[in-house]
């Protein structure tokens, strides 16, 4: 008998529970955690891809134990090809970066490679390193923060702080929102050329100065169902239709039906054609290939 009325208490409360969960309706909106400042990290190895000359005349050129050493990272010491000849003191500080492309070469979608051109050349930030000891035409340098390890032939650059954008204040997510009628652009890659992202991650997008993009700015992330050149593994019309699973009845087409807004990022970086986007938040997961607004 207890076991009886046991199992009808158990009853009476899952039907309960799926009543009360058939009852609320669906959300818009979602809440969206206030994002913290981005930290050093996220700002100095966020890469960058430009489309001017970056001057490659100061390089990292050996290190310490370099007989047995091929890369260097923080706390090491390497040798710079400027001296007091040349301007160098003790005190200088140098980002270091690397022209990088991808190993894959493989494009994740139709225009990608197409696109990449246009932007530019990517670089890799690697980090910082400061001069200790100055000869007449080389230096010694410590690595004092590293995003990566270095090698002989890395570029420096002279120091220069990178402005940090505000974030907007946290609230709901739009997950329908409506287009911005703003400039709209792909996510080319991600950095180190990965094809998706989510959030904190960093991604490349083919807009920047020219296109009226500033440091700050907001892009919203965003997927269109059935185009004809897909982010994401599909079956040939699944937006309207899947054997066995139902059909519309009609050919839907990508632009007949609602854009899927994935999620939003934060301008970091921005030269002529390209700007380096934090994502600071993500429904699901971002490719290679998605569409971007400015918000």
């Amino acid at each position: 008998m207890r076991a009886n009325a046991a199992g009808l208490c158990l009853s009476l409360v899952l039907s309960a529970g799926a009543c009360l969960a058939q009852e609320a309706p669906p959300a818009a909106t979602q809440p969206v955690a206030k994002a913290n400042q981005p930290d050093h990290s996220q700002v100095y190895c966020s890469g960058f891809v430009t489309d001017q000359k970056v001057s490659d005349d100061i390089r990292l050129i050996s290190g310490e134990e370099s007989r047995i050493k091929l890369i260097f990272s923080r706390g090491d010491y390497v040798y710079i090809n400027r001296g007091v000849n040349q301007g160098v003191r003790e005190g200088d500080r140098f980002l270091a970066v690397r022209a990088v492309t991808d190993p894959n070469r493989v494009p994740w979608f139709k225009w990608q490679a197409k696109l990449m051109k246009a932007m530019g050349t990517a670089y890799a930030d690697l980090g910082e390193v400061r001069v200790v000891k100055v000869q007449p035409s080389v230096s010694i340098a410590q690595v004092t923060f590293s995003c990566g390890p270095m090698q002989r032939g890395d570029i420096l650059r002279p120091y220069v702080d990178r402005p940090v954008a505000q974030f907007k204040e946290g609230g709901p997510f739009d997950i329908f929102a409506p287009i911005s009628g703003k400039p709209v652009a792909m996510v080319v890659t991600g950095k180190d050329f990965t094809q998706t992202a989510g959030a904190n991650d960093t991604i490349y997008v083919n807009l920047g100065t020219n296109q009226g993009v500033k440091l700050g700015d907001y892009f919203r992330i965003f997927r269109y169902q059935g185009t004809h050149a897909e982010t994401v593994a599909t079956e040939k019309g699944y937006q309207y239709m899947q054997y066995g699973y139902g059909s519309a009845g009609k050919a839907y087409q990508w632009n007949d039906l609602p854009r899927e807004i994935l999620g939003e990022g934060i301008v970091l970086n921005v030269s002529h054609n390209s700007s380096t986007v934090l994502i600071t938040y993500s429904r699901s997961d971002i490719y290679a290939g998605d569409y971007v607004e400015v918000e």
